[in-house]
C-alpha cells in the first residue's frame, strides 16, 4: 500500500469550512490526493459522492473485504426496473475517503441520492454504474483539449496530465484537477439528473459544515460535480438540517447488497462505464508509482503472450522498450505512461496491417477483428484480480441456499475437476440435475451442460455437464435473489417479515 500520508501544502481552512476535492473515479492520483488531504485537516466529516442509503451499513462495507467489492443496487415497480453498480477498489478516491476518513476519526457519510432515485432514470442503460464520468456527457471540452495535447483519447490526455505527476507536489496536481474540472463543466447545463443530485449532495455539505465546529468538512465527488457543489454550497437560501434519505415509493422493492466484483468488470475495454480502463496496470501504479508500472505492464504483455505460445523475443522486447522510451521523451513525459508502453509494445510486436484503430486510441469495447496480439495486450492491461467479500458480509438468503445443495451435491470445494455424467434414473443424479438446470436458469455461472435428453420425450436418460470458472457467482445469486424477490412480492408470496429464497423448482 503506498504512502498516502505525505501533507498537503495547503493553507489551513476557516473554521467550518467545507474543503471540495474533485476527483476522477479509479484515479490512482486522485487517490492519494484524498488520503494526504484527510492526513493534512483531520476533518470533523467526511463527505463521499455514494448512495446515502448505504450510510447506516457502512460498517458492513468497511469489513475487509478483499477489494474490488461493489454497492449492487436494484429497483422494481410497475413501470420501471433498474439496477445499478457503485464499484470500489484499492485506489478508488472514495475507498480510501471512507477508509482513511473512518481511521481518521471522522463522522464518514455518502451523500448522493440512491440508486433507484429517479434522477438516474435517464440514464440509457438499466444497468449502470453509478461511478460512470459525469463529463464523458459533456465532452466538448475534453475534445479540445485532446486536440491541444495531441493525443488520441481522454485516458491518454488524463495520464499525462495527472497520473505520472510529480507525487511530491499535491499542490500543483490539486490546483491542475481544479483548472480541468472548471474548464469540463464550463458553461455546460446539466441535465436533471445531474441537477437533482448536486442540490442533495450540497444540502449534506451544508449541514455537516454547520455540524462541524471550528473544524474542516472534506467534500469528495466526481470532479464534474465540484464547481456546482461550491456554489449550492453557500448560498443564502439553504438550510442546514440534514437531509433526509428518501424511501422508495409506495409499492416499490428496492435495496442493496455488496458483491464480489473483478478487475474484468472494472476494465473500460469490457465496456464499464468508467473512463479509467486498465485495472490491472493502475493497480500496479497505485502500488508502485509509474516506472514499476510501465515494466510490469510490458512483463505482463511479454508473460501472457508466451502463454498462447506466441512468440515474443528478448530482441522484441528490447526493440519495444526502446520505442516506449522514445515515444514518451517525444509527448513530453517525465514518465512513460500507459498509452507508451502499449504504443511501443504494438510496434515492436504487430508487422500486419490492422483493421481498425488500436483500442486504447479510444473507448469502447473491443470489436470484432481486433488483431489477436492486441486482444492479448489489453487483457494483460486488465488483470485478473477478484474481490472476496468478507465472511460477516450479510447476504441474501439464496446464496447461503445455493452453497449448502452445491456442497451437499458434492459440487462445491472440491469441483469436479472434469465433465461429469448425470444418471437421471437415479435420485441422487436427478437432484443433482434439478440443481444444477436451476442455476443454468438463473443464468449462474459455473456449470455448462454439453449433452443431454433434447425434451421429456427424448430417449436419453443422461446428462453430460462441464465445470468451468465460477468467478462471478456469488455476485449472480445476488442479482438473482433480488429478482426473486421482487417475484414473491408481485405473486402475494412475500409473508409479513420476509421469507427465505430458497431454489426450489
Amino acid at each position: 500500500m503506498p504512502d498516502t500520508s505525505t501533507a498537503v501544502d495547503m493553507p489551513p481552512p476557516a473554521a467550518g469550512a467545507a474543503v471540495f476535492l474533485g476527483v476522477r473515479h479509479h484515479s490512482p492520483a486522485c487517490a492519494r490526493l484524498v488520503g494526504r488531504a484527510i492526513e493534512k485537516l483531520r476533518p470533523a466529516y467526511v463527505l463521499v459522492e455514494g448512495p446515502a442509503d448505504m450510510n447506516d451499513r457502512l460498517g458492513e462495507l468497511l469489513l475487509g473485504h478483499r477489494l474490488p467489492v461493489a454497492v449492487f443496487s436494484h429497483y422494481r415497480d410497475d413501470t420501471r426496473v433498474a439496477t445499478s453498480w457503485a464499484p470500489l477498489c484499492d485506489y478508488s478516491p472514495e475507498w480510501i475517503a471512507l477508509r482513511d476518513g473512518r481511521a481518521a476519526g471522522a463522522e464518514v457519510r455518502f451523500i448522493d441520492l440512491p440508486s433507484w432515485h429517479p434522477a438516474f432514470a435517464d440514464r440509457a442503460d438499466r444497468r449502470t454504474n453509478r461511478y460512470a464520468d459525469a463529463e464523458a456527457r459533456y465532452a466538448e471540452a475534453t475534445r479540445r483539449l485532446c486536440a491541444h495535447f495531441a493525443v488520441d483519447s481522454v485516458d491518454a490526455l488524463w495520464d499525462g496530465l495527472f497520473e505520472i505527476a510529480d507525487p511530491d507536489d499535491p499542490e500543483a496536481l490539486q490546483a491542475r484537477l481544479d483548472a480541468y474540472f472548471e474548464l469540463v463543466r464550463g458553461e455546460a447545463e446539466a441535465d436533471a439528473g445531474d441537477r437533482a443530485r448536486e442540490e442533495y449532495m450540497a444540502s449534506w455539505v451544508r449541514a455537516a459544515v454547520a455540524h462541524a465546529g471550528e473544524r474542516p468538512v472534506l467534500v469528495v465527488t466526481g470532479g464534474f460535480h465540484q464547481p456546482a457543489l461550491r456554489a449550492l454550497t453557500y448560498r443564502q437560501d439553504g438550510g442546514c438540517d440534514w437531509p433526509e434519505v428518501p424511501e422508495p415509493p409506495e409499492g416499490a422493492l428496492g435495496g442493496s447488497f455488496l458483491v464480489p466484483y473483478s478487475f474484468r468488470q472494472l476494465d473500460a475495454f469490457a465496456g464499464y462505464q468508467s473512463g479509467m480502463p486498465s485495472p490491472g496496470y493502475y493497480q500496479q501504479l497505485w502500488e508502485a508509482g509509474p516506472q514499476a508500472a510501465a515494466r510490469g505492464l510490458t512483463r505482463s504483455v511479454a508473460e501472457r503472450l508466451r502463454g498462447r505460445r506466441v512468440g515474443v523475443s528478448t530482441a522484441d522486447l528490447i526493440a519495444a522498450r526502446g520505442l516506449t522510451q522514445g515515444l514518451a521523451l517525444m509527448r513530453g513525459h517525465a514518465y512513460e505512461t500507459r498509452v507508451d508502453v502499449l504504443d511501443g509494445l504494438a510496434g515492436a510486436l504487430i508487422s500486419d496491417d490492422l483493421d481498425q484503430p488500436l483500442p486504447w486510441t479510444g473507448r469502447g469495447t473491443l470489436g470484432a477483428g481486433t488483431h489477436p496480439v492486441v486482444v492479448e495486450m489489453v487483457a494483460a492491461c486488465a488483470g485478473e484480480q477478484e474481490g472476496r467479500l468478507h465472511p460477516d458480509t450479510p447476504l441474501p438468503p439464496l446464496v447461503h441456499d445455493v452453497a449448502e445443495q452445491l456442497a451437499r451435491l458434492r459440487l462445491a470445494d472440491p469441483a469436479p475437476d472434469g465433465p461429469f455424467t448425470v444418471d437421471l434414473t437415479d435420485a441422487a443424479g436427478l437432484t443433482r440435475s434439478q440443481v444444477l438446470h436451476r442455476l443454468r436458469v438463473l443464468g449462474i455461472p459455473g456449470f455448462t451442460r454439453v449433452s443431454g435428453p433434447a425434451d421429456g420425450a427424448d430417449p436419453v436418460f443422461t446428462e453430460r455437464w462441464e465445470p468451468g470458472a465460477a468467478g462471478g457467482r456469488e455476485a449472480a445469486l445476488i442479482e438473482a435473489g433480488a429478482r426473486r424477490r421482487w417475484r414473491h412480492r408481485c405473486s402475494g408470496m412475500t409473508r409479513a417479515g420476509g421469507s427465505r429464497s430458497r431454489l426450489r423448482r
